[in-house]
């Protein structure tokens, strides 16, 4: 049961599917990316922040929510280029978008990492560890079947979603960045 609950948790943090717009944009822009890379980078920050994460990040002096707010800055920019349709980041061709934006911070990003300390006040590692061995295989298969999405989408069904899906990234790096500096947004 537990690893059902953390399995289900962990998909919904990474949503894998719901960034295929934003790993299609990736590829755009670098010309490849490279699943298996991506996913073992991915899934090596995730064991790495399950067994030291908090004090990892103590080492630098820095807290789970600053690391939160710099990694929803990251998702912030990623939102604005595909809203824009401008470029930010400096992708280098033959994959350089495999680790960054795509390992780091989209799959393996603020919202996983925190999720991944607060499982582990709750549940125990070998099943955190089942759950988050799952979500990467899936994750790795997502990314090989990009080629397929671009295929059924189409140039026009990739602009229009790369448009919405940059305005929900846009929200969700918000979201992320108020509820860690506790400021409040009247309702």
């Amino acid at each position: 049961m537990e690893i059902l609950a953390s399995f289900m948790v962990l998909f919904a943090i990474i949503d894998i599917l719901g960034s295929i717009p934003i790993i299609l944009d990736v590829k755009v822009k670098t010309g490849n990316i490279y699943p298996g890379k991506t996913t073992l980078v991915a899934y090596g920050i995730m064991l790495l922040f399950l067994f030291i994460g908090e004090p990892l990040l103590g080492i630098f002096g820095v807290d789970i929510s600053s690391f939160a707010i710099a990694g929803s800055i990251i998702l912030l920019l990623m939102g604005l280029e595909m809203v824009l349709g401008i470029q930010l980041f400096k992708h280098e061709s033959g994959g350089g978008g495999s680790i960054v934006p795509l390992a780091f911070p989209l799959i393996a990003g603020a919202g996983s990492i925190t999720t991944l300390l607060s499982l582990r006040a709750e549940y125990q590692i070998v099943n955190i560890l089942v759950a988050l061995s799952l979500n990467m295989i899936i994750v790795y298969l997502v990314l090989r079947l990009t080629t397929f999405f671009e295929r059924i989408l189409g140039p026009n069904g990739l602009h229009i979603l790369r448009k919405f899906f940059g305005i929900i990234l846009l929200a969700i790096s918000i979201k992320l960045f108020l509820s860690n500096t506790g400021i409040e947004i009247p309702k």
